[in-house]
């Protein structure tokens, strides 16, 4: 894992080749007569893409710009602007935001580009509900039948999550939390399960975490620390309190 670095307002978490040269992106959404979201405003992105896999790259790059604050709910940004901020064309771009569409986190805005999607509570509540009604029982299985050993094994994935709450790093939080989700779920030998469930936790990922950044450091701090507790759990095989932790886990700040 990365070393956690602090987020500033409107950073892109781009994977972006070092010799990219300085953006035009006002001219270039000028030029295509589109009206887009602070194209001045965005910052030098943070990482560097690899010219393998530059779709899933990007992607991943979306994937943290979106949990890490660094773009908006109900804000419009264009696949050309964003190709510029990375260095790329617009049609990885263009192709990543259309997978995001399909998981919920974007909308597409006909001769604009990509909405963000702005969540509301509700919503929000029924992910977890969901979530709850998946993996509750499993981790309840799983608390009778994994001996506590292996549980340990887990350990260096929570603690890892613990560093990144501590940090602030919203991404790298959000990344930490699913490694752990999907290994304890891993044990189950069900992988079409890991993948749903995995499905479903980025999902209640969108949209952002509002409020001070101190604020969120806490509320991630807390819910990195119920991951211990769990483990915990469920290496003594105390079912009412992996239930009890799961559910409350679902319904806080990472998730």
């Amino acid at each position: 894992m990365e070393q956690a670095r602090a987020h500033d307002a409107y950073r892109l978490p781009a994977r972006v080749p070092q010799q990219v040269r300085p953006s035009t992106a006002r001219d270039t959404a000028s030029a295509r007569g589109e009206h887009t979201h602070g194209e001045t405003a965005l910052p030098a992105p943070r990482r560097t893409v690899r010219r393998n896999s530059v779709r899933g790259q990007i992607l991943d790059a979306l994937r943290d710009a979106l949990v890490g604050g660094d773009l908006a709910p109900g804000e419009v940004y264009s696949a050309p602007v964003l190709g510029e901020r990375f260095g790329v064309s617009a049609t990885p771009v263009r192709e990543a935001m259309q997978q995001l569409a399909t998981e919920g986190a974007v909308e597409v805005v006909p001769n604009r580009g990509f909405r963000v999607t702005e969540r509301s509570s509700r919503e929000l509540g029924e992910l977890a509900e969901v979530r709850a009604l998946i993996e509750v029982p499993v981790m309840l299985r799983l608390a009778r039948t994994v001996p506590a050993a292996r549980w340990c094994e887990l350990r260096p994935l929570a603690e890892a999550s613990a560093v990144a709450a501590a940090g602030g790093d919203l991404a790298r939080y959000a990344e930490a939390d699913r490694a752990f989700h999907g290994a304890v779920l891993g044990l189950s030998g069900n992988q079409q399960l890991v993948q749903v469930a995995d499905d479903l936790h980025r999902r209640s990922q969108w949209p952002l975490v509002s409020g001070p950044v101190a604020g969120r450091r806490a509320d991630l701090v807390a819910d990195a620390a119920e991951h211990m507790a769990l483990l915990e759990a469920l290496a003594a095989r105390d079912l009412p309190v992996v239930q009890s932790l799961v559910r409350e886990h679902f319904a806080g700040a990472g998730g």
